[in-house]
């Protein structure tokens, strides 16, 4: 379970400081699949990047099980990112020196995961193993993040504007995946996003208005990548 108490988060100096997080309290339970929504600038990606320890909070606590990780030291705060949770971002941030294999790789090895190929061929990618990012369009780039940030075998899943690159067809197929898997290994998946169909495939929907929570609601039925609208 993740505890999110009472945090708020700003940026800036202090004559200049703009608060995008303003008290958030939230409960996640273990497994379960979360999609966040607001619009830009509503603190969707600031709330992302504490809830995974990426960035520290001003004030306030986000506690995993029984752990806090809001008083850990950065050592250790490295060590519960690696340990703990997966990304996907927008941005790809893929090593453009190494292979599709050799990025992907980089994250099995921190879960000592020697089965990750298969992820790589399941997002369609088994014949690109030898590519370099830069032979690559945006949406295989995206594709290879994904797969990188599964092969560690996350207990969490953290997604920013996952499919926000690739074009409908492949990113049902991306999310598809996403959610079978999280359903087939039971980690809990967190995505930020401003689709509102991609909503309708959560147990949980959460928007946001600037910086606070405004609603939560419960999908009773959630619905398949290749239900919803795109």
């Amino acid at each position: 379970m993740i505890e999110v108490k009472k945090v708020i988060k700003s940026y800036g100096t202090a004559d200049n400081k703009q608060t995008v997080l303003k008290g958030i309290d939230l409960t996640v339970e273990d497994g379960d699949n979360v999609v966040i929504l607001g619009a830009s600038g509503s603190g969707k990606s600031t709330l992302l990047n504490v809830l995974s320890g990426l960035e520290r909070v001003d004030e306030g606590k986000i506690v995993y099980g029984d752990r806090e990780i809001t008083c850990l030291s950065d050592k250790e705060l490295t060590a519960f990112r690696r340990e703990t949770v997966g990304f996907v971002f927008q941005q790809y941030y893929l090593l453009p020196d190494m292979t599709v294999d050799k990025n992907v790789r980089m994250g099995a090895d921190l879960a000592k995961n020697k089965d990750y190929k298969g992820i790589i061929e399941s997002l369609g990618l088994g014949d690109k193993l030898n590519k370099y990012p830069r032979q690559l369009s945006g949406g295989e780039q995206q594709r290879v993040a994904v797969a990188r940030a599964l092969a560690k075998l996350p207990k969490v899943l953290f997604m920013d504007e996952p499919t926000g690159a690739l074009d409908e067809a492949t990113g049902r197929q991306l999310l598809d995946y996403v959610l079978k898997l999280q359903k087939e290994r039971g980690f809990t998946l967190i995505t930020v996003t401003h689709n509102e169909n991609i909503a309708k495939t959560a147990n949980t929907v959460i928007r946001l208005n600037s910086g606070k929570i405004v609603e939560i609601t419960r999908n009773e039925a959630p619905e398949s990548a290749y239900e919803i609208g795109w």
